[in-house]
């Protein structure tokens, strides 16, 4: 018995159609079809397996800062993301290396979810 992948990510959200201008045209994820709930929200593909998921209907605020929740997306080309970032227009800190040499990029969506953009380390 074990864990095989993580399926998807969830994120509840204010106005789902903000949020998806958002992860269309800042993150470039692309659509997946959903299911016909009884409720707002939209589906992304992340990577080649995962998702993202957003939930219409938060009321509560987002607590942000890079060390609180978030999910990381692999990247491959930081110098260019942080080009694609500055002309968006998006809300970001600049990238930073970590000790064991991978990059990070932390920036927050409209609701103050924090995302990070990284790196492998070397090697």
């Amino acid at each position: 018995m074990q864990i095989v992948e993580l399926n998807h990510v969830a994120l509840f959200v204010l106005d789902v159609e903000r949020s998806c201008e958002f992860y269309l045209r800042v993150l470039k994820l692309s659509p997946l079809p959903r299911p016909a709930f009884d409720f707002p929200g939209a589906w992304f593909r992340l990577g080649t397996t995962q998702q993202l998921h957003l939930i219409g209907g938060r009321r509560e605020p987002t607590i942000s800062g890079k060390r609180s929740n978030h999910f990381a997306l692999r990247i491959d080309d930081v110098p260019a993301w942080r080009q694609h970032l500055i002309r968006v227009g998006a809300d970001f800190l600049p990238p930073k290396q970590r000790p064991d040499g991978a990059w990070q990029i932390f920036l927050s969506d409209p609701d103050g979810h924090m995302i990070e953009l990284c790196t492998p380390p070397p090697g």
